[in-house]
């Protein structure tokens, strides 16, 4: 179906993105109930892999394949494991030579690039160009970053919180870039074609 004037404002239930006017959305009821909920082009995939029920399709559900564990990573040598199959922003030698900090944001860029976000942000790119990006650890005892993904006329920014079931959630999102804190503005990383986050550091 498409999203028209006359319709609420209604968000994708994966991504949670505030659907376009006459963007084409799929339906699917992801406990198989009949209860179906809309989900943009961009995230139709992660619903399907995840066992979701598509409207008009057999009733026989999918069961979710098991995605394979990455080999190394800076979350296996902290002793974390981020979800996906993503293949890490650096490699062993090179996470022994970086500071805590680097550290943190590279792990923290290992787990959005692993996450149904980095497609979301992918798929806006390919529209819209290359964003800006920073990935900023937080100050205190916890150990939560900030990705921000800000183009002219829109920004996301998300959260990751390595030790939670759920370590990248999105967080906030926006039209002007002058909403968000200086702190956020300074660009430290950019996004590859394929939607990878890199972090800008020199020993990478």
């Amino acid at each position: 179906m498409r999203v028209t004037r006359s319709s609420t404002e209604r968000r994708c239930a994966i991504c949670e993105r505030t659907l376009l006017m006459g963007e084409r959305t799929f339906r699917f009821a992801p406990n198989g109930n009949g209860q179906f909920v809309d989900v943009c082009p961009l995230c139709q995939e992660i619903a399907v892999e995840s066992g979701w029920l598509k409207e008009g399709s057999p009733t026989t559900l999918t069961v979710a394949q098991p995605r394979k564990r990455r080999r190394l990573s800076l979350a296996s040598i902290l002793g974390l494991q981020p979800r996906g199959t993503e293949q890490p922003v650096a490699s062993e030698p090179i996470l022994r030579r970086l500071s805590e900090p680097e550290l943190a944001m590279v792990a923290a860029a290992d787990y959005f690039n692993g996450s149904q976000y980095r497609r979301t942000v992918g798929g806006i790119a390919k529209s819209l160009g290359l964003p800006n990006v920073s990935v900023v650890p937080l100050s205190g005892v916890n150990a939560d970053v900030v990705v921000t993904v800000a183009w002219e006329l829109s920004w996301y920014q998300y959260r990751i919180t390595p030790e939670s079931t759920q370590p990248v959630r999105l967080a906030g999102r926006g039209h002007e870039v002058d909403e968000l804190e200086g702190s956020f503005t300074e660009w430290n990383a950019h996004m590859e074609g394929d939607g990878r986050i890199v972090p800008d550091i020199a020993r990478l």
